[in-house]
C-alpha cells in the first residue's frame, strides 16, 4: 500500500491501522490456540472476537475526537468509561460464541447466568485501554508533526522574506549611484553617453527583475550579469576603470546566489575608483579549492583606514555577509584583507554544481 496515500488520507490510515491491529490480535490468539491445543471450533471464536473488536472499537474514534478537546479530566474519565462499555459488549459476544461453538452441549445443559457472559471483562478492559493509548499516542504524534511542519514552514517563509529583502535592498542603493552618474552626464552635455547609460541600466534592471531572489545561478550567468553592470560603470569612468578577470573555467558551472558580486564591485567603484583622478583597477577572481568555491574582488585603491574594521565598506559588504549567513550558515567564509595596495574581499562557498 502506498505510504504517501495513507499519510494523506487520515480515514484510510485509521482503518488500515485499526484492521491490522485486530488482525494481529487474532493471529496471536491463533498461535496460542495451536501451542496449547485448544478445542475444535476455537478458531471460529477467534475470528468472531477479532471481527467484534473491529466493529465495537471503531466508534471509539468518533467519541475520542470529541474528548480530545474536552480537557484532560473529561478525556480520561470518558475514555475509561467507553472502554468499560466496549469491553462488556465484546466479552458478551466472545463468551456467547465460545459456549455455542466450542461447548454447545454444556451451554444446553447449563444455561449461563446473565453475569456469566461478562466473565473476563477486566482483561478485555486492559486490551481496550491499550487500543485507546495507541489511538491517543498516534493522534498526539500527528499533532506534534503538524506543529513541527508549521514551524518549519514559518521559518522557511521568514528566511525567504529576509533573503528577498537583502537582495532588493541592493536595487535602491545601486540606482541612486547610477542615476546620479547619469544626471552628471546630462549636466555635462554628454547626452549620447547618458542615453547609452540609460539603455544599459534598463538591461541590467530587466535582468534583476527576471531573476528569482531565492534561485541560485551559475557563476557564468553571474559574471554575465556583472558585465551588464560594468558596462554602465565603464561609461561613467572610461579609461579610469581597468577591469581584470581571473576565472577558472572549471568554476563557471558552480552555483552562487544571484547578484552576489555586484555589490562588492560597486563598493570598489565607490571607494577605490571614483575618489581618485587616475582611477584604478578591479580584479574578479574565481577558482576551486577542494569542495569550495573561492571568489574574490580585489581593487588597488586606498583600502580601509587603519582604524577601520573588516566590517567596513558600507551596506554592500554587510548585505553580502548577511545573505551568505542566511543561505549557508557556518559553511561559508567572508574575509576582508589588505591587498597592498587596495582591498581584497574573499568569499568561500560550498561547491554546488
Amino acid at each position: 500500500m502506498n505510504l504517501d496515500l495513507l499519510r494523506g488520507n487520515r480515514n484510510l490510515l485509521f482503518w488500515a491501522l485499526h484492521t491490522l491491529g485486530w488482525c494481529a490480535y487474532g493471529l496471536a490468539q491463533f498461535v496460542g490456540s495451536a501451542v496449547y491445543g485448544k478445542e475444535p471450533g476455537y478458531v471460529q471464536v477467534i475470528a468472531i472476537a477479532s471481527l467484534a473488536g473491529i466493529l465495537l472499537s471503531a466508534p471509539l474514534r468518533w467519541l475520542y475526537r470529541r474528548l480530545w478537546a474536552a480537557g484532560p479530566r473529561a478525556m480520561v474519565a470518558g475514555s475509561v468509561l467507553a472502554c468499560w462499555v466496549v469491553a462488556l459488549a465484546w466479552r458478551a459476544i466472545t463468551n456467547t460464541a465460545y459456549l455455542h461453538i466450542v461447548k454447545p452441549e454444556w451451554a444446553m445443559e447449563h444455561p449461563p447466568q446473565p453475569l456469566e457472559i461478562f466473565v473476563g471483562t477486566l482483561s478485555t478492559m486492559a486490551l481496550m485501554l491499550c487500543w485507546t493509548g495507541l489511538y491517543y499516542g498516534i493522534k498526539f504524534y500527528e499533532r506534534l508533526q503538524l506543529e513541527r511542519e508549521a514551524t518549519l514552514r514559518q521559518s522557511a517563509l521568514a528566511q525567504e522574506a529576509q533573503l528577498k529583502m537583502l537582495r532588493y535592498q541592493l536595487n535602491p542603493h545601486f540606482l541612486f549611484n547610477t542615476l546620479n552618474a547619469i544626471s552628471t552626464l546630462v549636466l555635462d552635455g554628454q547626452n549620447r553617453t547618458a542615453n547609452l547609460a540609460v539603455s544599459r541600466l534598463s538591461e541590467f534592471l530587466r535582468y534583476t527583475l527576471d531573476q528569482d531572489p531565492m534561485k541560485k545561478v551559475t557563476l557564468r550567468q553571474e559574471l554575465d550579469a556583472l558585465n551588464l553592470y560594468l558596462g554602465i560603470e565603464k561609461l561613467r569612468f572610461g579609461d579610469r576603470l581597468r577591469l581584470e578577470f581571473d576565472v577558472d573555467e572549471r568554476a563557471e558551472s558552480a552555483l552562487v546566489p544571484s547578484l552576489l558580486l555586484q555589490p562588492l564591485v560597486e563598493n570598489a567603484m565607490k571607494y577605490a575608483i571614483a575618489p581618485r583622478e587616475q582611477g584604478g583597477s578591479v580584479t574578479i577572481i574565481a577558482g576551486l579549492e577542494g569542495r569550495q568555491l573561492r571568489l574574490a574582488v580585489v581593487d588597488d585603491g586606498p583600502g580601509l583606514p587603519p582604524a577601520a574594521s573588516g566590517n567596513g565598506r558600507g551596506v554592500g559588504l554587510r548585505n553580502t555577509r548577511e545573505r551568505l549567513k542566511v543561505l549557508y550558515g557556518d559553511a561559508h567564509g567572508v574575509e576582508v584583507s589588505d591587498a597592498s595596495p587596495g582591498l581584497a574581499v574573499e568569499m568561500r562557498l560550498p561547491l554546488e554544481a
